[in-house]
């Protein structure tokens, strides 16, 4: 998945969700629940199964989840290894 777009991360008490916009048009919806990720894309996923099909499997449970939560202005986490980089940028 690739993404250089507008988007937004918003918190809510049982979930977190994740939506990226292109030319006005939403591109991904992620919805994060404690023990699951959804998208508009495809089924819900353990975060097991989705770090295996769209990261990688050695990434703990939850990460994807951790990463959108943090509090941080700007969030960039880079992994070679897997040839994955994740830059998020929070005004």
């Amino acid at each position: 998945m690739r993404f250089y777009d507008t988007g937004f991360i918003n918190k809510y008490q049982d979930f977190t969700q994740v939506q990226i916009f292109t030319a006005g048009k939403s591109i991904l919806n992620l919805k994060m629940y404690k023990n699951q990720i959804c998208s508009d894309t495809f089924s819900c996923l353990d975060y097991k199964s989705f770090n295996k099909q769209y990261l990688s499997s050695s990434y703990e449970k939850d990460f994807i989840k951790k990463l959108f939560e943090k509090d941080d202005k700007n969030i960039i986490f880079r992994d070679r290894q897997n040839s994955i980089l994740i830059k998020v940028r929070k005004n």
